[in-house]
């Protein structure tokens, strides 16, 4: 799900389909993610300037939970020379991609002060560190409140005694709609399709599909089977996990174009908006 609010979905002049490869035969699947879903420069600002923010002091070590290419862990090294980043994740394939595409694209300027781990993040044993981030809702892969405690505890056990824990979340009352979302990104489009949610258990089946202007599409190129949390429910496991404090970042709404800034402020008052995305910050 992108970080940025849908744009209205547009039509673009398709080229003839031709024979021999399609566009979605020559498409990088993990491009296109980073593309469409992430935005690491302005993911790492925020949790750099909130952690200075609550601690006084810049963090130096991270620890990216659920890492996939390890984006945002590559981001952060590139920050400060002394910046140290670990990124963990279960999928072989695509912590390989990482390393050969982004890791090694350092070209030394950072690649040693990143170590990426084919590791649970539930048993993972790191240094201590000053910031963990789950973004992306990948922690909502634990689907029972005993599951997502015990990773909210076990990271926290990781987490140096000023560590702070960063994930994101999203809800609104489209959250829960079986509903398909299209953003332009001029050479492609993103779908986001949320295709089944049991409103009993809270399970969601969530993917994401690429269209391109040869009318071949990639779909399923990622799928997802969630738990949709609500931040009540996160707050309160959190807490119960150990967190002395726990705090929403809400975004700020542009007054010109009634969108998002961009800023994300604590606040114990958020908007019933259709469809919104927040941080939470545990401290430890």
């Amino acid at each position: 799900m992108s970080n940025k609010k849908p744009k209205t979905r547009t039509t673009y002049r398709r080229i003839p389909k031709a024979k021999g490869p399609t566009q979605a035969d020559k498409a990088d699947r993990h491009i296109l993610y980073e593309r469409a879903v992430q935005c690491v420069e302005s993911e790492i600002d925020m949790v750099d300037e909130t952690y200075k923010t609550l601690r006084g002091r810049k963090a130096i070590t991270l620890r990216e939970d659920f890492c996939g290419t390890a984006n945002t862990s590559c981001e952060w090294v590139r920050r400060r020379k002394d910046n140290q980043a670990w990124g963990v994740d279960l999928d072989t394939e695509v912590l390989a991609w990482g390393k050969n595409n982004r890791v090694n694209a350092l070209n030394g300027d950072g690649a040693d002060r990143i170590v990426l781990m084919n590791e649970n993040v539930l048993t993972v044993k790191t240094p201590p560190v000053d910031m963990i981030l789950a973004m992306n809702f990948s922690y909502w892969t634990f689907q029972t409140r005993e599951e997502l405690r015990g990773y909210f505890s076990r990271a926290r056990d990781c987490l140096a005694d000023n560590g702070i824990l960063f994930l994101d979340s999203y809800g609104g009352y489209e959250a829960c709609r079986e509903m398909e979302e299209e953003t332009d990104h001029d050479d492609f489009i993103y779908v986001w399709d949320q295709a089944h949610y049991n409103p009993i258990t809270g399970e969601m089946n969530c993917h994401i599909h690429f269209k391109f202007p040869d009318r071949s599409k990639l779909k399923r190129a990622f799928s997802y089977n969630w738990r949709l949390w609500t931040l009540p429910e996160i707050r309160e496991l959190l807490a119960e996990a150990g967190f002395k404090r726990v705090l929403v970042h809400w975004e700020g709404t542009d007054t010109k174009s009634g969108e998002g800034n961009g800023v994300f402020t604590p606040t114990e008052n958020g908007e019933a908006d259709a469809a919104y995305i927040c941080y939470i910050s545990a401290e430890k």
